[in-house]
């Protein structure tokens, strides 16, 4: 798959509400090439959720539990749409940078399965965990596997694996994210990563509790340095779809490289149509019906293998910990274009 054509990255604006500008102008974005006449084809359809969505009265919360997100806007809303071929366009707040959070873990799992392969998986689970993301419980059932890499005792396991492979994780994925996305100012936002780690004890224990079963092998100190600044990535609703393009392009990179195999990205998508909004995994699959990784900054990246990669944000919260107009949002996607893996 490394021998595909690289595909060429245009961005388009949207008229409902976007940051970028009004009207529906295509302008290029890094190597020029013609627009292909599908480009924007979901237009409409991304204009007209985000106008449903500005009429949502029931918006939930920001998450309250880290203190540098609890003062967000549950009002915002934005939406992008990046194709296989580059293009990118969305609706409402699509260029807003927000805190990333959980997102960065789709990112960071393919980094280490591009770099480890298959021996990721016995140190981690592909199974729903059913329990809350942070949950303790079943870790000690189950001798300190975690059940999943999204799960927070998952995600610290990746990030373990990606710290003693790189030397530097939080690095590694903020350069992946720039680099597909073509947005250089991608970056760690300090005052996050210092509030996390300020009301982060559930993680550190959730990591001394594995690192006591040998599941963790990077100091526990360093390794919550790292996992926190990762987290505390900020990108908008562009840069992340375009960042999650190769999902879409069955794992090939936006220079035609390829990041993973054919069958490693089928499993990234498995895994998070079946893990990716924690134990809201099956009401998800339920109403949107595509692989979806949310994170508590309001953000969820969702998949249409071949056709699509989609980010929406809204950093209201239901009590699950995903977006409510997010997840609204992507259901309204699916029942009106009728894409689903269903």
């Amino acid at each position: 798959m490394s021998d595909a054509a690289a595909p060429a990255r245009t961005q388009s604006t949207s008229s409902a509400g976007s940051a970028a500008g009004a009207g529906g102008s295509v302008a290029p974005a890094g190597p020029s090439c013609a627009v292909p006449s599908s480009a924007g084809r979901f237009r409409e359809v991304i204009d007209r959720i985000a106008g449903e969505m500005a009429q949502l009265t029931d918006r939930g919360s920001p998450a309250d539990y880290i203190p540098a997100l609890a003062g967000a806007d549950p009002g915002c809303f934005g939406m992008a749409v990046a194709e296989p071929d580059g293009t990118v366009y969305g609706a409402g707040d699509w260029r807003r940078p927000f805190s990333a959070q959980s997102l960065t873990k789709v990112f960071a799992l393919a980094l280490v399965l591009s770099l480890e392969g298959e021996s990721l998986w016995r140190g981690v689970g592909r199974e729903p965990s059913g329990n809350p993301f942070n949950s303790l419980v079943q870790l000690e059932y189950e001798n300190g596997i975690p059940r999943n890499p999204f799960i927070n005792a998952g995600a610290l396991v990746v990030t373990d694996r990606l710290q003693s492979l790189t030397g530097n994780a939080a690095e590694r994925v903020r350069e992946l994210l720039r680099v597909e996305s073509g947005s250089p100012g991608i970056d760690c936002v300090p005052e996050i990563a210092a509030s996390e780690s300020a009301h982060g004890d559930r993680n550190a224990a959730l990591a001394h509790f594995m690192a006591a079963y040998g599941n963790i092998t990077t100091p526990v100190p360093e390794l919550l340095t790292a996992y926190f600044r990762q987290c505390s990535l900020e990108a908008s609703c562009a840069d992340l779809a375009l960042a999650g393009s190769f999902l879409a392009r069955h794992g090939v990179r936006a220079d035609g490289s390829a990041l993973l195999t054919r069958s490693q990205a089928k499993q990234v998508n498995a895994v998070m149509l079946t893990c990716g909004t924690y134990d809201a995994a099956g009401e998800f699959a339920y109403r949107v019906g595509l692989p979806g990784k949310s994170g508590v900054g309001g953000g969820i990246i969702a998949v249409v293998p071949g056709v699509c990669t989609l980010c929406v944000w809204s950093p209201g919260l239901d009590r699950r910990g995903n977006s409510v107009a997010g997840v609204s949002a992507l259901d309204r996607f699916t029942t009106l274009t009728g894409l689903s893996v269903f």
